[in-house]
């Protein structure tokens, strides 16, 4: 067994979409980035990367590249697994938070989950999403943006 620990945060800004685990998400602002900017994706990527030790998120899908301008980051999660599968390992269970003062996360949650399992061709049992505010402290809590934190356990593949 191995564990990665991933992390990514994006600053809000007016005329871009709220994409949360490839959720698009009702709100007056979304997060600035090259892709999507879905940071609980990006972080759950590094996370996948981390346990494999497979480097991170921008060395596979650099932000330099134009081919990744705008794209979903579920499709980078699907091309993550097979990167992974490849090396030889397999997903056993991902956690990850959420940090954001607002919009309310949890009615969304299921539908981060169901999204990212079927990304990764894993069972939605193996995924856990959760939100939380910054009670009103620091970037988070000022609305400034938000982050993510992910972690990882994957095996070797059996034979």
């Amino acid at each position: 067994m191995r564990i990665g620990f991933g992390y990514d945060v994006h600053k809000l800004v007016e005329n871009r979409k709220l994409i949360l685990g490839g959720v698009e998400i009702p709100y007056e602002k979304g997060l600035l980035g090259h892709s999507d900017a879905d940071v609980l994706i990006h972080a759950v990527i590094d996370s996948i990367f981390g346990a494999a030790a497979l480097r991170d998120i921008g060395n596979h899908f650099p932000d330099s590249d134009e081919k990744y301008k705008g794209v979903s980051s579920l499709v980078l999660l699907k091309e993550s697994a097979k990167i992974l599968k490849d090396a030889g390992y397999e997903i056993e269970n991902i956690d990850s938070t959420i940090v954001a003062q607002q919009p309310k996360l949890a009615p969304h949650i299921p539908q981060m989950i169901k999204n990212m399992a079927e990304a990764l061709g894993i069972d939605e049992n193996r995924i856990n999403v959760k939100g939380k505010t910054e009670e009103n402290l620091g970037f988070t809590g000022s609305g400034e943006g938000v982050k993510s934190y992910a972690v990882c356990l994957i095996n070797e593949i059996k034979s």
